[in-house]
């Protein structure tokens, strides 16, 4: 992937704030930002208010489209109703930084929402909540009197790249209100009233806002309003609800006046008035910024108060590096896609950044979680997610991109594990904000996620130059293979198996078989159905002790992930200056890539298969998308990679109105809206149409991604990007704003054909490619989720399989999935 290079990268130890000027001259040409006559703007702002170090390292060229044309490319517009957003938020919302609390704009068609940013959304550790309708709505006033925000006409509410707007004409004065994230946990807002009149105006200004309660105990008591000497503040009681809501008792949400404040609280609203008039002569201006800030501890919150008074003391600073950021971040994404695709590759981008969420808890590093807005994406990280995610990330920010990578293998067990040393290796499937002994949920380690961790690394290598993080990661990433191997190769012949891990709630064979099909990432899919006969049989270690359980089944995704991430940690040992280790991996990768082209596919039905123990080829179960996984590893030999696409391209086979579904139109089992049985998923869509590009078949590649784009419900409208999509309608299923739909995005939008070339002797039938180790010119020419998880099975016709899921869960009642 990423073979064509970008927009030139800095090295991350080499970025520093901008000059004023060049700051001012980016901020303009992004965002015309309110430019309040205060000295900040002739210094940085200190401390966190500074650039992200998650994503100043994205290319710093210009866009070649204006900022203007990026305006609401997703429609962030929406007011809350209740505390609790539902499983599926209906209002899609802005976040950045990584920060655990999110705004949206208000409603035009609801004026009680003019003068404030919807919300904030605030994430109860791990699970989704409103805080309020609109916490901080101005209020001017003048001689006594409110002054109607609507009297001007229509409000302008605006998304731009990293920044929420919104504009109110009043008679003889203009109100302009803009929201940005100063750092990982405080947002900044700014108020710019202007007299556009030709009469002196002495206006009040003040701030009002009622919280929204959860309907039922404990939650409902957690909130607690308190005036405070700037302003005002939300403090939050303990409340351990697993399911639904998850405080310690510590947090705190605090908005922050940078001018002399008084409040009053009346119950669950306040008022905060600011203490002296605004007094406008004609074509004068006053800009009134504040601090919203949400914490998780006591520690959190004395760092951030500290930084609070530096974005207050240099709030016009704090705003251009803002802007100057999210101007990389367009170039990044945008830098190889064409005109008519880059709004889309920016909607892709925002979806990312809003899914950001910075180290807290037992995350410790910084990551991207699947989606704020489905209420068990919110808090957790995946590890398959995170592989996919990091690549489209390295594109405009590679700091975050090795972040989240990171953020995943904190966690990867080590033989001196308490609770499972026979897992040494494993990169567990998900991580929380807590885990089984803090009392979450959601964590699990049940089984682990397909082994695309390598690839993952060495595109961030690619993008951002950095040997250091390439040694930091090679020896983690060689324990990752070898417990594949030692624990997922039942019958030791070279092709392992999806399986799970020995674990309280794998105490069936039932329970086992499902959690190896999680392990898969394609939970539900026809080919691990039990009806069909996909059993699990126990793995043990030379004293006879059980390791693991396997599947019944060689799976050909998993062992063309596997030589794939082989054929990486050549790269990355070649890179490291391990010359007998990248023969060791390149010989390694041939042998997988050989046992995968000779044993799993099937030349009557032109497609490669997941196998039986014995060797037999299921063929039985169907035609699935993992078929096409050989093309994008490479392992086709080119009559097969033909053969392949000829099947994509059929459409009674994969060439559906939206192109790639999960299992063939053929199929007995196909079924278009039951997740992994039909529906189009964006990532193995990329890898399909990457595959065929791999192979020469770049025309049929073009024209079905061109298809996808075009078809997909929203994807060229203002809608969000979604989980996954309807194949027959292009109707959106499942989780909005989904990340690694918008990762796979970005080199799909810009033809990116998968991995770089490779030289070197190729195994038989391999595609021999052209590759070469990236040296620092070539850097400089490129940009650069407890007991059980929730699994990932659905029928989205359905929103009461969603429950289905969890009386399965906590009941072990298990079929095989929902109706």
């Amino acid at each position: 992937m990423f073979v064509r290079p970008a927009h030139p990268t800095r090295p991350e130890t080499s970025l520093r704030p901008r000059s004023p000027r060049v700051l001012t001259a980016l901020a303009l040409t992004l965002v015309a930002g309110l430019a309040a006559p205060t000295a900040d703007a002739a210094q940085p702002a200190p401390g966190r208010a500074g650039p992200a170090r998650h994503g100043t390292a994205a290319p710093a060229g210009p866009s070649a489209l204006p900022a203007a044309a990026y305006a609401n490319v997703l429609d962030l517009k929406g007011v809350p109703e209740a505390a609790q957003p539902g499983e599926f938020n209906p209002v899609t919302v802005f976040a950045d930084r990584g920060a655990w609390h999110a705004y949206a704009l208000p409603s035009a068609k609801d004026p009680s929402s003019y003068g404030g940013f919807s919300g904030p959304l605030y994430i109860a550790q791990e699970y989704p909540w409103w805080l309020s309708r609109s916490f901080s709505r101005v209020r001017l006033t003048e001689a006594g009197a409110a002054l109607d925000l609507a009297a001007g006409g229509t409000p302008e509410f605006t998304s731009l790249p990293g920044v929420l707007r919104q504009t109110y004409r009043l008679h003889g004065l203009r109100l302009t209100l803009e929201l940005r994230f100063a750092t990982n946990r405080t947002a900044l807002v700014r108020a710019r009233v202007s007299n556009t009149g030709h009469q002196p105006r002495t206006l009040g200004a003040g701030w009002t806002g009622t919280l929204l309660r959860p309907d039922a105990a404990p939650q409902r008591d957690a909130p607690a309003p308190i005036a405070t000497a700037r302003g005002v503040a939300v403090d939050f009681a303990r409340v351990r609800e697993k399911w639904d809501y998850l405080t310690d008792g510590t947090e705190r949400f605090e908005v922050t006046h940078r001018e002399a404040v008084r409040t009053t609280l009346a119950g669950d609203s306040y008022r905060t008035e600011l203490a002296a008039p605004l007094v406008l002569a004609p074509g004068a201006s006053r800009t009134l910024d504040w601090a919203e800030s949400y914490t998780f501890t006591a520690a959190e919150r004395s760092r951030e108060n500290a930084a609070v008074r530096g974005v207050l003391a240099r709030p016009t600073a704090t705003a251009l590096a803002g802007d100057a950021r999210w101007r990389r971040y367009v170039a990044g994404v945008t830098a190889s896609v064409p005109p008519a695709r880059r709004r889309l590759a920016v909607k892709s981008l925002e979806t990312l950044v809003t899914n950001w969420r910075s180290a807290a808890g037992r995350i410790r590093h910084d990551a991207i979680s699947p989606s704020i807005s489905y209420k068990w994406f919110t808090g957790g990280v995946w590890a398959w997610d995170t592989w996919k995610q990091a690549v489209g990330t390295a594109r405009f920010a590679p700091g975050l991109a090795k972040s989240q990578i990171r953020a995943m293998f904190d966690h990867q067990v080590r033989r001196t594990s308490a609770t499972r040393p026979q897992d040494a290796g494993m990169v567990p499937d998900a991580v929380f904000f807590n885990d089984t002994s803090d009392g979450g949920g959601n964590w699990n380690e049940r089984n682990s996620k397909p082994p695309l961790a390598a690839w993952a690394v060495w595109e961030v290598y690619r993008r951002s130059g950095d040997r250091a993080f390439l040694r930091e990661m090679y020896p983690k990433l060689v324990a990752y293979q070898a417990w594949w191997y030692r624990n997922r190769d039942h019958d030791r012949d070279g092709l392992a198996e999806y399986g799970a891990t020995v674990d309280p709630a794998n105490d069936s064979a039932e329970q086992r078989r499902l959690a190896a099909a999680w392990e898969s990432g394609m939970d539900n899919a026809p080919r691990f159905d039990a009806a069909l006969g996909t059993a699990v049989v126990a793995n043990r270690d030379a004293s006879g002790t059980v390791t693991g359980y396997s599947l019944t089944q060689e799976s050909v995704d998993l062992n063309a992930y596997l030589a794939a991430d082989q054929d990486h940690i050549a790269d990355i040992a070649r890179a490291s200056g391990d010359g007998a280790g990248e023969r060791r991996w390149r010989g390694r990768a041939a042998a997988t890539h050989r046992a995968v082209r000779e044993r799993m596919y099937d030349a009557r039905d032109g497609w490669f298969h997941d196998t039986a123990l014995d060797g037999e080829r299921l063929t039985a179960r169907g035609r699935g998308i993992e078929g096409a996984i050989p093309l994008w590893t490479g392992t086709a030999s080119p009559a097969q990679a033909a053969a392949v696409r000829d099947r994509l391209t059929d459409p009674a086979e994969f060439a559906t109105p939206v192109p790639f579904p999960t299992v063939a139109r053929s199929s007995p089992y196909f079924a278009p809206r039951r997740y992994w049985r039909g529906p189009v998923w964006l990532d193995q869509a990329y890898f399909a149409e990457a595959g065929l590009r791999r192979y020469g078949h770049t025309t049929e590649a073009r024209t079905l991604t061109d298809r996808l784009v075009t078809t997909a419900q929203g994807l060229k409208a203002d809608d969000p990007v979604m989980e996954n999509y309807d194949p027959l309608t292009g109707a959106r299923l499942n989780s909005p704003n989904f990340s690694w739909s918008a990762a796979v995005l970005l080199p799909m939008l810009g033809g990116d054909r998968g991995r770089p070339p490779r030289t070197g002797p190729a195994p038989s039938g391999h595609v021999p490619m052209i590759r070469r180790e990236p040296h620092r010119a070539d850097v400089a020419a490129s940009s650069v989720r407890g007991t059980v998880s929730r699994p990932r099975t659905v029928n989205s016709l359905s929103r009461t399989s969603w429950s289905w899921w969890w009386m399965m869960r906590r009941h072990r009642s298990v079929a095989s999935e929902p109706a």
